[in-house]
């Protein structure tokens, strides 16, 4: 089995692109974005190692739009789960982040816990138990 790091560039890509969408998703959902959420959020995309032809501030850019219109529309979840394949290249990594950020602000509220219950139990459940 390799580790996230011994995968190769694109699923690495890949990751880092849904890593970067359930972020914003999730600092977003409660409908307050804090200093300390965009903080966490800005430290980790300048850890990312970013390969795509977009970049990065443009992506994020993109990503929130598309968050406000799954939000707005009542799709978070299934914007959640459409990224499950790509957040499962590295499972243990996406739910430690996804952890981080939903208590960056200092309390999780009802729909962020929700989401994070998505995710343990349905879109990351298989790598989390492998």
């Amino acid at each position: 089995m390799t580790t996230p790091d011994e995968q190769p560039l694109n699923h690495r890509q890949l990751f880092n692109e849904a890593l970067v969408r359930m972020s914003v998703l999730l600092y977003q959902i409660d409908g307050k974005v804090t200093l300390t959420e965009q903080d966490y959020f800005e430290e980790l995309t300048e850890q990312l190692e970013w390969t795509s032809g977009t970049v990065l501030p443009a992506f994020i850019s993109q990503v929130i739009h598309e968050a406000r219109v799954a939000i707005d529309q009542n799709a978070a979840r299934e914007y959640l789960r459409d990224l499950g394949n790509d957040l499962n290249i590295d499972p243990a990594k996406a739910f430690e982040v996804a952890m981080e950020i939903t208590a960056a602000d200092g309390k999780r509220s009802d729909e962020e816990l929700e989401l994070l219950s998505l995710l343990s139990n349905r879109v990351l459940a298989k790598g989390l138990v492998a």
